[in-house]
């Protein structure tokens, strides 16, 4: 009798399993349509880059601020994640942080519509930015330390400022669309490896 129970309880949890996975899959498109062409693409193109219908999108996130929201929650996290995982990858320390910056890059693009999403719920804004601050400015902080450890930069960068410096070179592609901000952030980051001291 116990191993029937156990045995009927594997295919819901098989069917949220999947559900979860679909959803994660759901988030990574949406989250790549948004960079591209911001968080006001059309549904029937993030549905499209998902693999799904249009109405699996609904069900899941009823408005767009839902999936912005949920976009920028997923991209926290993977940003957060990566950090340490390119820390990992045995390479330079200096070129990790290169990397995870272009996903802070992408994530950005992503905030900056989230101010717009949410605009009527500034409450719900603030509580976003603070959960970004604490889960990525840590990550940032780790990246740094390996970097100034290995000599490959100054050990007196702060992580919180170097973020906004991104964020505010990011901002100048919305006025402009010459403007190339991901060149502008390279360029950050190569400096910080000709500052090291010798």
């Amino acid at each position: 009798m116990t191993t029937n129970d156990e045995g009927a309880g594997q295919p819901a949890r098989q069917k949220r399993a999947d559900a979860q996975r679909n959803k994660q899959a759901l988030l990574a498109a949406a989250a790549a349509v948004f960079v591209t062409s911001g968080v006001d693409a059309p549904v029937r193109d993030i549905a499209a880059a998902a693999g799904v219908g249009m109405g699996t999108i609904y069900r899941h996130f009823p408005t767009r601020a839902d999936l912005v929201v949920a976009v920028y929650r997923h991209q926290v996290e993977a940003c957060a994640e990566a950090g340490p995982a390119l820390l990992a990858n045995g390479g330079s320390p200096h070129a990790a942080l290169g990397q995870w910056v272009n996903l802070f890059v992408d994530f950005l693009v992503t905030k900056h519509g989230l101010a717009a999403a949410l605009q009527p719920d500034s409450a719900g804004f603030d509580a976003l930015h603070a959960y970004f601050i604490d889960r990525l400015v840590p990550v940032c902080a780790q990246l740094l330390a390996a970097a100034a450890e290995a000599g490959e930069i100054n050990a007196d960068i702060d992580a919180l400022e170097l973020m906004h410096g991104i964020g505010n070179l990011c901002v100048g592609a919305d006025n402009d669309s010459r403007y190339n901000a991901r060149r502008m952030v390279e360029l950050l980051i190569a400096g910080l490896l000709q500052s090291r001291s010798t």
